[in-house]
């Protein structure tokens, strides 16, 4: 996951032990700079390559979140490619990460790998830096993709692992045939 020498700063830490701690299932990082959702993997399985796609063994579930918040986007839905976000038209404003461009220590990555939490990453706008009087607009735009992501949360496998006794067994690994990916029991 984290390439040799890799430095993981302390707010990341904390996050990264945050999550461990707590059974998110969904999460969302968002990021400015282009118009298109991405989701894992971000580091290609083939590190020298780049632009490769890198799917996970969810890789359905996974277009699926990223179709929920591309579709409810204003502008991420349009059709016109003459438009910042415009060359992922044809993808439908989605796309695998490494196939984006490759990169190694992604929260995405992480949360997949290590945690039950399923996040993409949304990047919200044209500009990497936006002005204050542009955040409004950024954020009326992302309001109900936000909403209509945040939905997806009760889709899926979900319910209560519990032994003889009807007590909830803490840890349980689940497992869905022909993925190769569990998840575990929270609290």
């Amino acid at each position: 996951f984290l390439s040799p020498g890799f430095q993981v700063a302390p707010e990341t830490k904390a996050v990264m032990k945050w999550l461990r701690s707590i059974p998110f299932v969904l999460s969302a990082s968002l990021h400015g700079g282009e118009l298109v959702v991405t989701y894992p993997y971000d580091y290609s399985r083939h590190p020298m390559e780049e632009k490769m796609f890198s799917p996970t063994p969810d890789e359905k579930m996974f277009k699926m979140l990223a179709k929920a918040y591309a579709d409810a986007h204003p502008v991420i839905s349009d059709r016109s490619e003459l438009r910042c976000g415009g060359n992922f038209v044809k993808r439908g404003g989605i796309i695998n990460g490494a196939e984006w461009y490759s990169f190694t220590g992604g929260m995405a990555d992480f949360n997949y790998l290590h945690t039950n939490c399923f996040e993409v990453t949304v990047e919200v706008g044209c500009e990497k830096f936006p002005l204050e009087e542009e955040l409004f607009t950024i954020w009326h735009e992302n309001r109900d993709a936000l909403l209509n992501y945040m939905e997806m949360v009760h889709r899926g496998i979900k319910g209560i692992v519990s032994d003889k006794f009807g007590n909830p067994i803490k840890n349980a690994r689940i497992s869905v045939r022909g993925i190769q990916h569990d998840v575990t029991t929270g609290n």
